[in-house]
């Protein structure tokens, strides 16, 4: 019952009929004070004797008998119709005023969540997100629509500061190899390096950095625009696995790092873009590999639980920072903490990845020092 109220179209209804019943009550009122003062002006204006005749006659319930009604017929002045339309008419403007007063306050009740919703919109729409609207006395779900509408601009505030982050990080990662490349070339022209097989070969690795880049970015501006392209098969993959890492061992080595590959028992299969899936483990090798401490450990495990398959990658490096435990996914993180080494989108990459194949990816710190990133995938 208590919830059913709640609801702002019977609180509505409630407060429509009531206003309604207290405009009724007053107009009552009003017509029947005006009709009891018409009746004392007819009793005083009466002859003694007469006055005496009547109060004998309502005594024995006789108001209505031939001789009452003649004598209100021969003594009252002014036409008993006449006076009602005149009663009600006093009512109405002892009642309009009310019932219009209660309505507006109802009305303003109502509608003051509202305007103040339409306020803070036009503030977000010229970039303000610092306001907020205020549900007032509202309850039910004109509070919760506001509580809604706050969390939207909460949402909008975040996209912002993300957005103008990734505008800085994109603008910091793309000037500087655009820097070196400027300045190599302009040495080049000048004579003042040799432009040898060796000096190309560093220019290239600078396009290539610059390459890698446009496309990490164009990677996840689709998978988040949901347009990414997917070629599903199924596969097993401990095979995919296998295969990725044993073209990873040069990459594995230079780095020192002790691989340690735990398969599952059996094949694990699974229906995903092969590609892509290489692509996920690929960088969360890659990042171990950034964090591991040389000739540290690295740890790549494979197994089903329930009706997932579960991929982790651990390793014992310093842990997750302080700052990334929220959300290890987002984007340029690193490049923002002054990490020369990347760009900071590998983990943003591998969660748009594995979330477009219906997977779920997390991590955490590893009991031992580290941290442990889990990749879950449904099973075929």
């Amino acid at each position: 019952m208590a919830r059913g109220v709640e609801r702002i179209w019977v609180r509505f209804g409630l407060w429509i009929a009531g206003t309604v019943l207290v405009t009724m009550g007053l107009l009552g009122a009003s017509v029947m004070v005006f009709a009891e003062l018409q009746y004392h002006s007819f009793y005083r204006n009466l002859p003694q004797p007469v006055r005496v005749e009547l109060d004998a006659l309502n005594d024995q319930d006789l108001e209505d008998s031939p001789r009452a009604v003649e004598i209100y017929g021969q003594y009252w002045k002014g036409d008993l119709l006449f006076g009602e339309k005149w009663s009600l008419v006093i009512g109405l403007f002892i009642c309009l005023p009310v019932g219009l007063g209660v309505g507006f306050w109802v009305s303003r009740i109502v509608t003051l969540p509202l305007a103040s919703m339409a306020e803070a919109a036009q503030r977000v729409a010229v970039g303000d997100f610092s306001v907020r609207a205020e549900p007032g006395r509202a309850r039910g779900e004109i509070t919760a629509m506001v509580v809604d509408f706050n969390h939207m601009i909460d949402a909008l505030e975040g996209l912002e500061r993300e957005r103008r982050a990734t505008a800085a990080a994109v603008s910091h990662e793309l000037r500087t190899p655009l820097a070196v490349l400027r300045a190599r070339l302009h040495a080049v022209c000048d004579g003042v390096i040799e432009g040898d097989e060796t000096e190309f070969r560093r220019l290239l690795g600078e396009v290539e950095h610059l390459g890698r880049l446009v496309d990490d970015l164009h990677t996840l501006s689709v998978a988040e625009a949901g347009r990414l392209s997917l070629q599903h098969e199924r596969l097993d993959l401990g095979g995919l696995v296998e295969d990725t890492l044993t073209g990873m061992e040069p990459r594995i080595a230079q780095r020192g790092v002790m691989l340690e590959w735990v398969p599952a028992i059996g094949p694990v299969w699974v229906r995903l873009d092969r590609d892509r899936m290489r692509q996920v483990l690929t960088n969360l090798v890659e990042n171990a590999l950034r964090h591991a401490s040389e000739g540290g450990w690295l740890q790549v495990a494979l197994g089903v639980e329930g009706e997932d398959a579960l991929l982790s990658v651990a390793d014992d490096g310093p842990g997750l920072p302080q700052d990334m435990r929220n959300n290890p996914f987002r984007r340029f993180q690193k490049s923002l903490h002054g990490n020369s080494e990347g760009v900071g989108l590998g983990l943003s990459i591998v969660h748009a990845l594995v979330v477009q194949q219906g997977g779920e990816v997390g991590a955490e710190d590893r009991a031992g020092g580290g941290t442990v990133f889990t990749v879950r995938m449904p099973l075929a």
